[in-house]
Formats: structure tokens, C-alpha cells, sequence
């Protein structure tokens, strides 16, 4: 596959495990920290950049003041030269972090803009995105699928915008079956995240069906003998 997979969590051992498999880069952010049972942001992402010294990974500032989060993300940054410091593309009262992001990528950060869902938003982001530095623009497909909307019209089109520009590369978010890699390489995204559970998917591309369907019926007789479950 051309696109780049990325593996998408918070939990050390995956994520070691993931590296050693060959997966292109590693995406976190609070939420998924909290999931994972991280108590000590800075000391965790230190564990983690250890094992992982030479891939792409992101780690998201959470201060809703930009003053504060332009501090978080110069923090971040600085631990090494394979972070990624993600930004949301605004804070919680819906401001926009356009000038935080604008500044950062002037000097140079590499940035990883998240929680995005509109081509406005997109169009925004890349307008004030530098091409000196590395930018990943993090569209959530997945969530926007999850609206009843389809996301394959929005994804096309904020590739476009993001080619637009040297180094600012687009990022299908919020994964939510392994068919979406498929999608998104299709029109152009140069990024997937994926949970592990998902890329743990991958081993059945290209499956015989016919093969798929036997083990599945299999598999449901082991489970109801073992359950010990009766019809008659």
C-alpha cells in the first residue's frame, strides 16, 4: 500500500509491538492516554520515544489558553526530532488555534492538526501552515461517517487542498473498519490512523471468502458447544 499506516493509542506495549511490526508511525491524544491508564503525560511520552526513536509520533497539548498551549507544545517538541505536537483546531469555546498554529509552523514545529471536520476548517489550516516544516492535517472521517454523512466527498477534496502545499500531508482520522484504509488511499490520503485492533485486520486482505465464511460458521458450533447452550 502507498498510504502510511499509523498506529493510534495509548497503550506502551502496543505500541512497541506496533513498531516492531513496521507500522509507519504512532498517533495519541488525552482521551485515549486516560483509556490507556496514563498518569504521567511527559514521563510516558519519554517511555515511549525511547522504544520509538525514528517514527512519526504525535502527542497532543490539552491547555484550552493558547499562551499555556503554545508552552505544552514547545515542551513536547523539544523531547525529539520524530514528534509531531497536535493541535486542535480550536480550543473549547470554539476559537481558532490559527494563530498558534500559523507562529508554530513558521519556526519550523512539525504539527499534527486534529479534531478536524469541515473543508472550511481544512482550507483554514493549510492557508496558514508553512512549507519549510512538516504538517499533517488530521481529518475525523470516521466521526463524520458516524454523523450519516459520508466522508469520501470531504476527504477527496481536503486532499486537494492539502497537495496544494510541499509538506503538509492529509491524515483520515477516527477509523472505524479496515475497508476505510482501502478508502482512504483511494482519494489520496497520504495517512491513516488505526487502532491496533483494526490493524490487526490486515492479515485478512485479500481472504478467500468461501474460506472466511467455513471458519465462521465454525466458529459459531465451538461457541455454542463450549457453551454449553441447547435448542432441543
Amino acid at each position: 500500500m502507498k498510504i502510511k499506516l499509523y498506529s493510534d493509542g495509548a497503550k506502551f506495549e502496543e505500541m512497541v509491538e506496533d513498531y516492531k511490526k513496521g507500522h509507519d508511525g504512532f498517533t495519541t491524544n488525552p482521551s485515549l492516554m486516560k483509556k490507556g491508564g496514563v498518569t504521567d503525560y511527559m514521563a510516558f511520552a519519554k517511555k515511549v520515544l525511547k522504544e520509538i526513536p525514528d517514527r512519526p509520533v504525535s502527542f497532543e497539548v490539552f491547555s484550552d489558553d493558547f499562551d499555556q498551549m503554545e508552552k505544552e507544545a514547545r515542551a513536547i517538541s523539544a523531547l525529539g526530532d520524530n514528534v509531531f505536537v497536535k493541535i486542535p483546531v480550536t480550543n473549547t469555546k470554539g476559537q481558532p488555534s490559527l494563530p498558534l498554529i500559523k507562529k508554530l509552523s513558521a519556526e519550523g514545529f512539525k504539527l499534527n492538526i486534529t479534531a478536524i471536520f469541515t473543508l472550511k476548517q481544512v482550507e483554514e489550516v493549510v492557508e496558514v501552515l508553512s512549507e519549510e516544516g512538516e504538517s499533517i492535517v488530521s481529518v475525523f472521517a470516521g466521526r463524520v461517517a458516524d454523523t450519516g454523512v459520508d466522508p469520501m466527498p470531504l476527504m477527496k477534496e481536503a486532499a486537494e487542498i492539502c497537495h496544494q502545499k510541499k509538506n503538509v500531508y492529509l491524515l483520515w482520522a477516527s477509523t472505524r473498519e479496515a475497508f476505510n484504509i482501502k478508502q482512504a488511499e483511494s482519494i489520496g490520503c497520504d495517512i491513516i490512523t488505526v487502532p491496533p485492533s483494526i490493524l490487526n485486520k490486515l492479515d485478512l486482505f485479500g481472504k478467500d471468502l468461501d474460506e472466511y465464511s467455513l471458519e465462521t460458521v465454525q466458529a459459531f458450533l465451538k461457541d455454542a458447544t463450549s457453551s454449553g447452550l441447547s435448542i432441543l
